[in-house]
């Protein structure tokens, strides 16, 4: 595996990924500090784990997946074209997949944080925050190299402190309940990447690939058959990004032959398909729910992504409009910057005891006070991107 696959021809980025990855993380943050507000529209919050039905919010992390799916074929040739060696591209792939991993696992523990614990939660949830900044901080390459490895150094002492001092609920250490959603990336990313990586991005491949997490899925939520493997459990988490995968394929190969028409349609057919065979499911495989990471839910939310994947695509590649999503571009180039700034500002609320008025806390004023949350923390992860303090893994 000496060069690059398909993109051959491909810029830096593609700005349509970007594009879809900043209003998706900037939803993502919406309907997080939305959670705590009551008194919301239903269709726009989390369906329960007994529903059949879908929310709005449901449909933001499987759109994510999709993303990751996205990003893999560009990112792993991108390092091929530089001429980084099958080693180094291979190394990279676990290492982004173990620091997702890691912040996941920390973040499901301070889930089931215990009051025993010799730190308030709020302190903890802020310097496990910083430390994942300390390791995992992009260091330009002028710093100091003794600097930097003592910085990476503390973060780590810093982590294994926490993990020291952790205290659960029921007087447990630290232990993976569930891998959080930065876990579950981690591992989706690791499975994927890998198969992309090993099948040398053979489009042929990655549909068997595809078909063998959707069977596994449909075989456990239809309850033919009991999936739960080690590593991807019901095939839910690789079953969406492997789509993003291969659409980032099809993508790549109906843009070098110059079949734009029929790039247009066919990615239009493939979205409603999507929709409509997850509706068809809907009866034999559990329902629609997130919680439950149903078929169903997959497929419709595989095709949502790939109509706006779309979009972005003849917004933003083909009529240049990246300038719309100004604003919010630091979301889809600081992602992960983004996603742990709403961490050190709960844990800083819980530190000071800081409450929103009432009215902050309910109906429509809950409703705008989200969405001013999610801008500002965008704004603020542009701002650091800026000053270089952005998280790369």
């Amino acid at each position: 595996m000496t060069e690059s696959i398909v993109f051959k021809e491909a810029p830096k980025r593609l700005l349509s990924i970007d594009a879809v990855r900043a209003l998706t993380m900037l939803l993502m943050i919406f309907v997080n500090d939305l959670s705590g507000v009551k008194g919301i529209p239903e269709w726009i919050d989390h369906a329960k784990r007994t529903e059949d039905a879908m929310g709005f919010a449901d449909t933001i992390f499987p759109t994510f997946l999709f993303i990751v799916g996205l990003s893999i074929p560009l990112a792993l040739d991108r390092k091929l074209q530089k001429g980084d060696s099958s080693k180094s591209v291979l190394f990279s792939i676990i290492s982004r997949s173990f620091a997702l991993i890691v912040m996941g696992f920390f973040h499901v523990n301070l889930e089931e944080y215990g009051k025993a614990s010799i730190l308030s939660e709020g302190l903890w949830e802020i310097l496990i925050t910083v430390a994942f900044f300390l390791i995992w901080l992009d260091y330009p390459a002028t710093i100091n190299h003794v600097k930097k490895y003592f910085l990476i150094g503390g973060g780590w002492l810093v982590l294994l402190l926490m993990a020291f001092l952790y205290v659960g609920r029921e007087g447990n250490s630290m232990e993976p309940h569930w891998w959080g959603i930065l876990g579950l990336i981690g591992w989706g990313y690791l499975v994927c990447a890998l198969i992309y990586f090993f099948a040398k991005g053979k489009m042929s491949i990655l549909i068997i690939a595809f078909l063998i997490f959707a069977a596994i899925n449909i075989l456990d939520h239809g309850k033919w058959l009991r999936m739960h493997l080690w590593v991807i459990h019901d095939g839910a988490t690789e079953f969406s990004i492997m789509a993003g995968t291969i659409v980032s394929l099809w993508y790549a190969r109906m843009v070098k032959k110059g079949f734009h028409a029929g790039l247009w349609l066919w990615m239009f057919v493939a979205g409603c398909a999507s929709i409509a065979v997850g509706f068809l499911a809907r009866p034999y495989t559990d329902g629609i729910s997130k919680i439950r990471a149903t078929p169903a839910w997959i497929l419709i939310c595989i095709g949502i992504s790939i109509l706006v994947f779309e979009l972005m695509i003849y917004l933003v590649d083909f009529k240049g409009k990246k300038n719309w999503f100004k604003l919010i571009w630091p979301a889809g180039t600081a992602t992960l910057t983004c996603y742990l700034i709403p961490y050190l500002q709960v844990g800083f609320y819980k530190l000071v005891g800081f409450r929103y008025p009432q009215a902050l806390n309910y109906g429509w004023g809950g409703f705008f006070r989200s969405w001013a949350v999610a801008f500002i923390v965008v704004i603020i992860g542009g701002f650091l991107e800026r000053k270089k303090l952005k998280l790369k893994v």
